[in-house]
């Protein structure tokens, strides 16, 4: 009862909450996550009504090949899947959401993200929505998209979707094509063109050469597509080498060459915002690194992730001071923010930044 409260007190703000930038971004990362647990319904509702421009969407496949919103391979972190299904965990003790049907997972009660020390939950950001409260459950693809098309319609508003697709390769390795079931379920729900309010984002960078040169031709798809960026030592991707799976090398997408060759490959890039950042940078010295001027030189769009209000760097006193120098110093055009009703009080309040 409560979910469905939450959800209609969010859409009782819309008309409240309203965001008509033509050239700054306010990206939802996995929805209002700073207020409601990530990738819930009830969290994009929310970011919706706070003036987001697009919603994001993780992706990941379950045993019977559904598209879940989910930000990782496993379920543990977010769900009580550990008690009701104490021994369905691989041998790392994880919990695999690719091991489950939908109907197993739909079960399942998601809440606020934790960790475990010892054998206790501890709540990952303690100041967010209180865990194991109200009722949250995992939902798919398809049930997404018809959310966000059912408030466009219902407002007038044309908010956009920002679908990331989940490490492929490790799909790969499960025997499944998440990359395509992806871009059929999008084409499904008429998101195919570079003038659709859709972006199209993986860590994967052979995986995106793939979906540009096979997969969307052969689905008579053009969607703008991001390559997202991390360190080399987070071991995000995986790719196949003489028949071995070995960790990916990002650090060529760090320099200018490697900048140039995405400019010619993708349509816009998403770093951690701390690699636009210089790590000598101080409170009120702030540098800026050679990717920022790289990607403005090559006219390659940068959407950096992600800004939280409550985990903030210790070169600023508050978030608004990392909003302008995303914004406004290193002049991005978009962000991924946990926090959309921040960045969009931002703006507003600073319209020389659009």
């Amino acid at each position: 009862m409560v979910k469905y409260l939450l959800t209609g007190l969010a859409l009782f703000t819309c008309s409240v909450m309203t965001h008509a930038s033509e050239d700054k971004l306010v990206i939802a990362h996995r929805g209002a996550s700073g207020y409601l647990p990530e990738h819930t319904l009830p969290a994009k509702a929310m970011a919706y009504a706070q003036g987001a421009d697009y919603l994001e969407q993780d992706v990941v496949m379950t045993r019977d090949d559904q598209l879940v919103v989910l930000h990782d391979h496993f379920l543990d972190r977010v769900t009580d899947v550990a008690q009701q299904f104490p021994n369905r965990h691989r041998a790392d003790g994880r919990y695999y959401a690719i091991d489950f049907t939908l109907a197993e997972i739909r079960q399942l009660h998601f809440t606020e993200g934790f960790h475990l020390e010892g054998k206790k939950q501890v709540q990952n950001y303690p100041g967010r929505f209180t865990m194991n409260r109200s009722e949250f459950r995992v939902h798919t693809l398809a049930e997404e998209l018809e959310f966000i098309q059912g408030l466009n319609h219902s407002t007038g508003k044309n908010i956009g979707i920002y679908t990331e697709i989940k490490s492929p390769w490790f799909h790969r390795k499960e025997g499944k094509d998440i990359s395509k079931a992806v871009l059929i379920t999008l084409k499904q729900y008429g998101y195919t063109k570079p003038t659709d309010k859709a972006w199209l984002q993986c860590f994967d960078y052979d995986e995106l050469q793939r979906i540009k040169q096979t997969l969307e031709p052969q689905l008579g798809m053009d969607l703008k597509r991001v390559q997202l960026i991390a360190y080399t030592k987070d071991n995000e991707t995986q790719t196949l080498q003489n028949g071995h799976w070995r960790n990916y090398d990002y650090d060529w997408m760090m320099t200018p060459e490697g900048i140039e060759k995405l400019s010619k490959t993708v349509d816009g890039i998403g770093p951690d915002y701390h690699m636009l950042i210089d790590a000598q940078s101080t409170p009120g010295h702030i540098r800026l690194t050679p990717m920022v001027a790289a990607a403005h030189r090559y006219k390659l769009p940068i959407h950096p992730y992600t800004v939280r209000a409550d985990q903030l760097p210790s070169y600023v006193s508050n978030v608004d001071e990392l909003y302008q120098i995303l914004y406004q110093q290193a002049d991005v055009p978009g962000l991924f923010t946990d926090f959309p009703d921040k960045a969009v009080s931002w703006l507003a309040r600073h319209p020389q930044a659009e």
